[in-house]
């Protein structure tokens, strides 16, 4: 029973059908790890996935296909059951590749698809000798067997064809065994002992506790050295799940020069690192520049030139209020990238962490659409502080941008990227801020527009003016006097208007646009909505543009007149005073200025498996090509010595020329059987 169990289970997996299901899985399991962007944070698979995905494909192993374990141990299956299947067949193969087959009966050969009769007329001896050598010439191996009628003649070539069996089972072995060298399957053993685990990465390196390190004699592994301009580093860092483990190399890298070139769009052409790798061990320097595509090999570990990061640069910013009440002058600051500062205030305290910056961002941008006017545009702006979708989007630089987050004193934190210059959309000229409250959502886009000058001073002007309640009835005022004049007559109208200005002031000092169509759908009749909605709409704007002109006052500045441009920025400025109340920060942080320092981004592995894919790879071609160009023939001639004699032919596949080469050796066999007029024997070399 036992040895009957054994034998089940050596057939099983020693099978066809066993490896083709495990190579099937592999195939999936690799289109998966093609689709899905490998070794990224967990935080952006949150966010691409959603709640309810995300912990599924992270119990899968799907961030990280090629290291799961259940990849490896499928691999370590297909590598034994291809070797047993080569162990299976080898005996037999090799048995057929030497085997003539010349004890085929004729029977047996009349009924092959490809057999013919061939003439008798000459002597026996002589036929034997005459298809004996044509063999020879025609390119076969041959092999006499002598039988009581006669003799049979059994010839083979292209038997090397079956090497290719061996050629291909033998490199899907070297490829899997290489899959399984480069894996981390001795990583992942020593945590799952507990020995190494893995840990945060916002911490210094000097903190990261021994049981995240790994040392220089480690085998495999593939990972991210960051280098700033002017700086070293010998210490790579691993991405694994949700943590990070730091991977010892045995040499320091210097960055000297980061070189990036661009196209017309901004977009990244080229980058190029000049490092300087110095070996611990000797001590010996060399000078090296890595670019995509041309990577350095040095001492077992292969650098790549991978991305590009920020190195730390200084930043100057310059703090404006986003909070109701008096104007307060902008608050300077100055810090680099990775810092955090303090902001202090009687209203509030935050932790500011300057978490990033870029020079270039390549963004999709498109045309912006015409406002909506009454109650359409009351719904356009209720809740937004985003962006709309826009349509006829193309890439375009829009130049520097930065990131960062604001951190309460309870630690909960939300996070900002802002840009430094204005970006143009339908026409018109605003400057992008966007917040989000975790990274698993998209930001959303405040856009405050920009003045005649490209300066957002105006819009802040007009923005401490209208959510300052102590300036509500002074510019209410004004929009009455606008309307009805000083006229005596007028005063009972004026101070209604006053009045309902008043409080449509501090009904849009609440929530915006919000509060005022909530206003509207509680105490006006539906049919009357659209029409309140205008007259609403025009209230706030004839307050905005009061608050524009007042804020010029005080400036000492001439007094302008509308005109459509300005009535654009005055339509702008409104959204953006009502989108900016959903807005969660006290301050809108304004790049004003820079020292940029780059940094490079080199991906360092070590992959012992490496020679052994590419030859495997290498071996699987020739298989490949041994099995599909290289013809097995089998020729069989039956001379008898009564008369009667036969040829066939047998091919390992059907194939078209196998008429046509069949056709040919019958043919010129037969013209070699046959006498001429002369006696003399027919040209051999007609029929090669």
């Amino acid at each position: 029973m036992q040895r009957s169990t054994s034998k089940a289970l050596f057939e099983l997996l020693s099978s066809m059908r066993f490896a083709i299901s495990l190579l099937t899985i592999l195939a999936i399991a690799s289109v998966i790890g093609t689709v899905i962007k490998q070794n990224e944070p967990f935080n952006a698979y949150l966010n691409q996935f959603g709640p309810f995905w995300f912990p599924v494909f992270e119990k899968l192993g799907l961030y990280s296909v090629y290291n799961a374990g259940w990849f490896l141990v499928i691999l370590a299956f297909l590598v034994l059951s291809t070797s047993l299947c080569i162990v299976r067949q080898t005996a037999p193969m090799l048995r057929e590749m030497r085997s003539f087959r010349e004890h085929a009966r004729e029977v047996s050969l009349r009924q092959f698809a490809h057999q013919a009769e061939l003439p008798d007329a000459l002597p026996f001896a002589d036929r034997q000798a005459r298809v004996a050598a044509y063999l020879t010439h025609a390119g076969f191996k041959a092999r006499t067997s002598e039988r009581a009628d006669g003799v049979l003649l059994a010839a083979k070539q292209g038997s090397a064809s079956r090497a290719g069996y061996f050629l291909a089972h033998g490199a899907i072995v070297l490829i899997c065994i290489g899959g399984l060298l480069d894996g981390n399957l001795p990583l992942k053993i020593q945590m799952w002992l507990g020995s190494k685990q893995t840990t945060t990465g916002n911490q210094l390196i000097a903190d990261i506790p021994e049981s995240a390190r790994l040392g220089v004699n480690n085998w495999s592994y593939r990972g991210n050295l960051f280098i700033p301009e002017g700086r070293s580093a010998n210490v790579a860092v691993l991405s694994v799940n949700d943590g990070i483990l730091l991977q010892e190399v045995p040499f320091t890298v210097s960055l000297k020069k980061f070189h990036i070139d661009h196209y017309e769009n901004g977009m990244p052409k080229r980058f190029a690192s000049d490092i300087i790798v110095t070996d611990d061990l000797t001590g010996e320097s060399f000078e090296h520049t890595i670019e995509v595509n041309h990577p350095l090999e040095y001492r077992g570990v292969t650098m790549y030139q991978a991305s590009f990061e920020d190195g730390g640069s200084t930043l100057r910013l310059a703090g404006r209020n986003m909070l109701h009440g008096p104007a307060a002058a902008p608050l300077e600051l100055e810090g680099q990238v990775g810092e955090t500062l303090r902001l202090n205030h009687p209203k509030f305290s935050y932790a500011l962490e300057l978490t990033g910056f870029t020079v270039f961002n390549v963004e999709e941008m498109g045309e912006g659409v015409e406002s909506a006017t009454g109650m359409a545009r009351l719904r356009e702006h209720l809740g937004s502080g985003a962006a709309r979708q826009d349509s006829g989007r193309e890439m375009r630089n829009v130049g520097p941008s930065f990131t960062f987050k604001l951190r309460d004193e309870a630690g909960q934190a939300r996070e900002f990227q802002n840009y430094m210059l204005p970006i143009q959309q339908g026409g018109r000229w605003y400057l992008y801020t966007g917040m989000r409250e975790s990274q698993s959502e998209a930001f959303r886009y405040l856009r405050l527009p920009v003045d005649e000058d490209g300066q957002i001073d105006t819009w802040f002007a007009i923005h401490n003016l209208i959510f300052d309640p102590a300036r509500r009835e002074e510019l209410a005022r004004r929009v009455a006097t606008a309307s009805f004049g000083d006229a005596p007559a007028a005063a009972p109208m004026r101070e209604r208007l006053v009045e309902t200005a008043s409080n449509t002031l501090a009904m849009f000092g609440e929530r915006g646009y919000e509060t005022v169509g909530r206003f509207i759908e509680a105490s006006v009749p539906e049919a009357e909505r659209e029409r309140a909605a205008d007259v609403f709409v025009k209230i706030l704007q004839g307050l905005v543009w009061e608050a524009w002109m007042s804020a010029r006052e005080r400036a000492g500045m001439e007094p302008i007149t509308i005109n459509e441009d300005r009535a654009a920025f005055l339509r702008d400025t409104l959204a953006a005073l009502s989108d900016s109340l959903f807005y969660e920060s006290p301050l809108y942080l304004q790049l004003t200025g820079y020292d940029h320092l780059q940094a490079t981004v080199l991906q360092v592995t070590r992959s012992p498996g490496k020679p052994l894919v590419y030859l495997g790879s290498l071996l699987l071609v020739l298989g490949v090509f041994a099995m599909l160009y290289i013809r097995e023939r089998r020729l069989f001639v039956l001379l008898k010595h009564e008369g009667g004699d036969l040829v066939a032919m047998s091919s390992n596949r059907k194939a078209i020329d196998v008429d046509e080469t069949f056709e040919r050796h019958a043919g010129a066999l037969r013209d070699l059987l046959t006498p001429s007029q002369d006696g003399a024997a027919p040209d051999q070399t007609a029929t090669r």
